[in-house]
């Protein structure tokens, strides 16, 4: 039992290149892993969309609840798993995989996904022939990432593979070409005398690991695809006396001693990760919550719990943060910026639309510099970074009161009265919940924006 949670060792069947009998291995490394270990919890599921999967594991009449394509929407993996042949558990393939590509954040999320399933023992994943984002979330959920190849074509393209756990710095420990479909009765002259030995040799020449195991091209193999019945049968039952018989034992075998030598599985260890990261964010958030002044930037009166407050705004120094009213900010654009003398009532169509276009834009105020000193630049941006307006205005004019000497000073202000080299953004937040700008995700997005905001001033 792995800590107090089950935490499931994932091996993953990859290859860019079809008809290297991905599937044949992942499907039958299933059903000898069951076979060599009966107490052992074997799973399968695939992000292919050939359902060979179901074909060979589901059980005729059994009520089917969920697929991969739930698995991928949250619902937790243990909830998916259906007991099928053999004694493998497997969840249903789906046509809706397609839809999904675009919804998955990064190469992370199955690794997320599988450390929550409290699946236990071996799951093994079944992937496409491509690097698409599927397959990326297959290959970094991983502890074993098997690369069947055949010749030397797919070994080539196992090179994107390789470059992809270099590029993303994970450890290449973890991939194991194995030579599948070896054909032994070709032999060759010279050093290598068939072609596993050449294929291997050819492997172990560029850095790749190879395993001493491997999987012999056999009639009677291939035949278990296509018979009358329309079935797919399994090496186990309908292939002994074949090499490939006893190559499937050594290699369950093999997976069968890495997975009781690994103490702690990727999913164990993403999942202790996780929890030190939400643990940070939760830590992050409340330190940017606790920095938050409590009065209005605008009109420095004190926010209380039914304040209507608009907008957020943070120092690109990172010193000075809070938010400003709704009614405030708009007096301010009104007075300050666009120099309305009069009141504009709450229903007034100018006060209004000055009102619903500062819900759609970014403002800056950024103290001049140069040939402009004592001044502030005003700039209107929208939501995406892209500027809209610039204006300069010279602070030594403005009233005392005005909102500019408020907002300014109360956020920017530093060493006896100056103003420090930094600028204030102002955003549009959520009235019902202005602190989710605060939370991780929108927090990052903001911050993304105010370093490109900062490149164009």
């Amino acid at each position: 039992m792995r800590a107090m949670k089950n935490y499931p060792y994932v091996i993953t069947v990859s290859s860019e290149k079809g008809g290297v009998g991905k599937t044949t291995l992942a499907t039958n490394l299933a059903i000898f892993l069951k076979a060599l270990d009966e107490n052992l919890p074997v799973s399968i599921f695939s992000f292919d969309n050939h359902f060979t999967v179901d074909k060979m594991f589901s059980i005729k009449g059994q009520k089917l609840s969920g697929t991969v394509a739930d698995l991928l929407l949250e619902t937790p993996g243990c909830d998916l798993l259906h007991t099928g042949q053999y004694g493998v558990n497997y969840i249903p393939s789906s046509t809706a995989l397609n839809d999904l590509r675009g919804s998955l954040k990064g190469p992370m999320v199955l690794a997320r996904l599988l450390a929550m399933s409290n699946i236990s023992g071996i799951v093994i994943v079944d992937t496409r022939p491509d690097l698409d984002v599927m397959t990326q979330n297959a290959l970094y959920a991983a502890d074993r990432v098997l690369v069947p190849i055949k010749d030397m074509a797919s070994m080539d393209n196992c090179r994107n593979i390789f470059e992809l756990f270099d590029k993303r710095g994970l450890d290449r420990k973890s991939l194991t070409l194995i030579p599948c479909l070896i054909d032994e009765r070709i032999k060759f002259e010279g050093l290598f005398k068939d072609q596993k030995t050449l294929l291997k040799a050819f492997a172990i020449n560029r850095g790749y690991r190879c395993s001493d195991t491997f999987i012999s091209k056999s009639p009677k193999v291939e035949s278990l695809n296509t018979n009358p019945d329309g079935r797919i049968y399994p090496i186990l039952t309908h292939g002994r006396g074949t090499d490939v018989y006893s190559q499937f034992t050594s290699l369950g075998q093999n997976a069968i001693k890495e997975y009781y030598d690994t103490k702690e599985p990727r999913a164990l260890l993403f999942d202790s990760w996780q929890k030190e990261e939400d643990q940070r964010k939760k830590e992050a958030y409340f330190g940017r919550l606790t920095g938050l002044k409590s009065e209005c930037l605008v009109c420095g009166k004190e926010l209380k719990q039914d304040s209507q407050v608009s907008y957020y705004c943070e120092s690109s120094d990172g010193a000075a943060s809070g938010y400003v009213e709704s009614d405030c900010f708009t007096g301010f654009l009104i007075s300050a910026i666009f120099r309305i003398e009069r009141e504009l009532p709450a229903d007034d169509p100018t006060r209004m639309m000055i009102d619903q276009t500062a819900r759609e834009s970014v403002f800056v105020l950024n103290p001049g510099e140069g040939e402009s000193p004592g001044s502030i630049d005003f700039h209107r941006f929208d939501l995406s970074g892209s500027s809209l307006l610039k204006k300069t205005y010279p602070l030594a004019r403005l009233p005392e009161r005005d909102g500019f000497s408020g907002i300014v000073e109360g956020t920017l202000a530093g060493y006896e009265g100056q103003l420090r080299d930094a600028f204030l953004m102002v955003h549009p937040v959520s009235g019902e919940n202005p602190a989710s700008i605060l939370v991780e995700e929108n927090y990052r997005e903001m911050v993304k924006l105010k370093k490109r905001i900062a490149s164009q001033l």
